[in-house]
């Protein structure tokens, strides 16, 4: 999967947080957070209790600048001391793909679960190493029949590199629960699959028991994100797409998010943050992305509008959705996979470096750091949002590498 390389240039932008003059006069002086020597100038008639407020405010928003980046696709915001100083090119300090943005995010003592970790390849794993860079505890859903090479690639270091943090630690996942998000309760579990190999010694594994696990584990938690979805006919185009097809990528891609928050929000603290995952296909034609699936990832965002409101007055918890750019996961990666020729993300990733208002790779801690966005408290008036992160390509209106667009 792209992740984004460590040695690209960084410049990062550090000034005093405020300083304030003359409040004899009422006059306060702002120092800009991009550079010392662009001043702010505020007047007001305010007393000088209003005054001393309005100061204390500013200077309680002000210490954690936004530091710019030149690194491809990743702006970082880090809480450092007052200085004048700026750097260029400054090193990172972790491996490539460390989300650096969290430092300024503290979320110790907040536990996230993540439904639908299998590898390091997919933007579940970068939402949740986001997460953990800021502090939070990590817990995580994995479908029963990858549950063994999950948990023994975990134990090899396969993911090692992948799970390095901004201090040089790595990811630790306190608790892997086997989760199968098709099934509600254990009365909806067919013969079928209780006698099937791969869940063999398995149980606990639908959402109403494993709500109830991590309710027994950890009490009440803050974060849960819903990072699963599947078509077992999404090669197929919608013409040729049967009804229990399409009936089953809306069951495992839009309900499960549904039976998740349904589930889970009563164990989740005010103020948590229920967070899902769609694409650019639900209010787009995507050749080759069939199945019923675009139709789920509809159904998701219109469910995260309706959940956002429902869940809002109910449990006090945001409810969210990220719109993210093509990544070649392994999931992505079995789709349209024929010997010789490009797979559909990668077909679906060219298009984009190519169409894209910005025109570069987009990595998987991208989606990270804007899943961490979305659980902090920096987002907390945000909610039954689709939140676009595809280098643009959802405001485009015409495909540039179109024959039609070259020059005769």
């Amino acid at each position: 999967s792209k992740r984004r390389p460590s040695n690209l240039p960084t410049v990062l932008y550090t000034a005093e947080s405020f300083r304030c003059t003359g409040i004899r006069t009422h006059k306060c002086h702002l120092t800009s957070i991009f550079h010392p020597s662009h001043t702010i100038h505020i007047s007001t008639i305010m007393g000088i209790r209003s005054a001393l407020l309005l100061v204390s405010a500013l200077s309680s928003t002000a210490v954690n600048a936004f530091a710019p980046s030149l690194g491809v696709g990743r702006s970082t915001f880090a809480a450092r001391a007052p200085s004048t100083t700026v750097v260029q090119n400054a090193p990172r300090v972790a491996s490539r793909g460390t989300p650096l943005m969290a430092s300024s995010i503290d979320l110790k003592g907040k536990t996230a679960f993540i439904a639908g970790v299998a590898d390091s390849s997919g933007y579940g794993w970068a939402i949740a190493k986001a997460l953990a860079d800021a502090g939070a505890t990590i817990i995580v859903g994995t479908w029963p029949p990858v549950l063994n090479i999950f948990k023994m690639g975990l134990k090899k270091g396969n993911f090692d590199e992948d799970s390095i943090l901004s201090d040089g630690s790595k990811m630790e996942i306190a608790k892997i629960y086997p989760l199968d998000a098709v099934f509600d309760s254990p009365e909806d579990v067919p013969e079928e699959v209780i006698n099937n190999k791969r869940y063999a010694g398995l149980d606990g594994y639908t959402i109403t028991e494993v709500a109830k696990a991590v309710e027994a584990d950890y009490g009440k938690i803050d974060f849960v994100v819903h990072s699963l979805a599947n078509g077992p006919e999404v090669t197929k185009p919608l013409l040729e797409t049967s009804r229990k097809g399409y009936l089953a990528a809306s069951s495992a891609s839009a309900f499960s998010a549904v039976s998740l928050l349904q589930q889970f929000g009563p164990i989740m603290n005010p103020g948590g943050a229920f967070l899902s995952l769609t694409y650019i296909a639900s209010e787009k034609v995507i050749p080759g992305y069939g199945g019923g699936m675009s139709s789920a990832k509809a159904q998701l965002e219109s469910d995260t509008r309706v959940l956002a409101f429902e869940a809002g007055r109910k449990y006090g918890v945001r409810v969210n959705t990220i719109s993210a750019g093509p990544l070649k996961s392994r999931a992505a990666s079995a789709i349209g996979k024929e010997p010789g020729s490009k797979t559909f993300i990668e077909y679906a990733i060219d298009y984009s470096k190519a169409n894209s208002p910005l025109s570069q790779d987009l990595y998987s801690d991208d989606v990270g750091g804007t899943g961490l966005f979305l659980c902090s408290p920096m987002s907390r008036a945000v909610t039954g949002l689709t939140m676009y992160v595809d280098n643009g390509l959802n405001c485009m209106g015409m495909a540039l590498d179109s024959i039609s667009m070259q020059k005769e």
